[in-house]
């Protein structure tokens, strides 16, 4: 895999770059072509069934949450991804609109600096007044996250990788952990099978760029099995 270059200022194209670390290419894996034909394949193959057999539940999720709160039913959101590129990310709505993220911008920055912003044994913003009533149980088991299969489809995620970042978030996160955006962002990952709320933003880049530097196809297959008992003992996403 070639050697991350730095990234260039935000523009207007939408294929443009956030500032992040550049990667010393010594510290990049191996590229293995044929498990990356393997993990494409079966993030198409994958993502494409899911689609169909959770066509009708996501139809249903849609319309709740177009009925029970103002506002359309997903939500379009600008992410970080291979390379720094960022990508539409999709999800349901779980959140009023209008709302700003001043509160999760303070939260992280706090984390990023070795605080400790753990309330209830969750790092989760506590009792976050933007969240609706649906969007909470959506974040709980995750439902919210199903359009992002579209993005596997697509090809801005892969069905295994790092949390896909907002791009303020890519500018806040320290140069060590560039590393993280060498591979497509995921639906499910290491930090998600490993507590989730439970562990901090520097937890989850740490655990980001292990899971790069170990990343194999049989790691991703484990991960996978364990993202749905993961799901059900945790208490949601940030």
């Amino acid at each position: 895999m070639d050697t991350l270059t730095a990234i260039t200022a935000r523009t207007s194209d939408p294929t443009a770059q956030v500032p992040t670390a550049l990667v010393p290419a010594a510290r990049v894996p191996v590229a293995q072509p044929w498990a990356d034909l393997a993990r494409r394949a079966l993030d198409l193959v994958a993502a494409s069934l899911a689609l169909l057999l959770l066509a009708v539940p996501m139809i249903v999720i849609g319309l709740i949450v177009r009925r029970t709160s103002t506002g359309p039913a997903l939500f379009r959101q600008r992410r970080v991804g291979l390379g720094g590129r960022e990508f539409t990310l999709y999800k349901f709505r779980t959140m009023h609109t209008g709302v700003g993220d001043d509160a999760l911008r303070a939260l992280i920055a706090a984390e990023l600096r070795g605080e400790d912003t753990m309330v209830g044994g969750s790092h989760k913003l506590d009792r976050d007044p933007r969240i609706t009533a649906i969007g909470a149980f959506l974040r709980r088991t995750s439902l919210d996250e199903l359009p992002q299969l579209l993005n596997i489809v697509r090809g801005d995620m892969t069905l295994v990788g790092p949390r896909p970042c907002l791009g303020w978030e890519a500018e806040m996160f320290p140069a060590d952990f560039g590393l993280r955006f060498s591979v497509r962002p995921g639906l499910t990952g290491l930090w998600q099978v490993s507590g989730r709320s439970t562990m901090s933003t520097l937890d989850m880049l740490h655990l980001d760029v292990a899971y790069v530097r170990g990343r194999r196809l049989g790691g991703d297959l484990s991960i996978l099995l364990r993202t749905v008992p993961a799901m059900l003992r945790d208490g949601g996403a940030r």
